[in-house]
């Protein structure tokens, strides 16, 4: 059974190992990014790290802008072989996600957003949680030069 797109966003929010994590989740969190077909949601790390590694190279020659790759190509040299992984694939417009799981949605391997080749990722707004420091308080804008403690 499919994984939900609220559960993925939430489950690779919280894969510190993933470093673009929050590209990929606000992708996920968007309205047009639907499952899509998906041949092989059962596979392993030894196939998932075959396949991926061949994209890397393709995704180079192509000018197929990639996130997320680069971590789920160092999880998975950590892992046996043969261990299980399921794989859910999401898509809106010429861009596509393929998050890998341990089977429950939350416990995320890695993930990879991509589009077509020369083709740029989305831009997608920043989660509040990421923006830089807190808003400005109205009362610390008044004087220039003024060390603002608080800030």
């Amino acid at each position: 059974m499919p994984i939900s797109p609220r559960q993925l966003t939430a489950s690779l929010l919280a894969a510190d190992h993933i470093a673009e994590r929050h590209v990929i989740a606000a992708f996920l969190a968007q309205t047009a990014t639907q499952p899509a077909p998906n041949p092989f949601p059962e596979t392993s790390v030894g196939a998932v790290s075959q396949v991926w590694r061949q994209r890397a190279a393709e995704f180079q020659s192509f000018a197929v802008e990639a996130a997320g790759l680069t971590c789920l190509l160092a999880t998975l040299s950590g892992l046996s072989l043969d261990e299980r992984l399921m794989q859910e694939i999401l898509r809106a417009g010429p861009h596509t996600v393929n998050v890998f799981h341990r089977g429950d949605g939350c416990r995320i391997v890695g993930a990879v957003l991509y589009g077509k080749p020369g083709v740029a990722l989305p831009v997608l707004p920043i989660p509040r949680t990421k923006r830089l420091g807190p808003a400005p308080r109205s009362g610390a804008l008044g004087m220039p030069g003024q060390l603002d403690l608080f800030a």
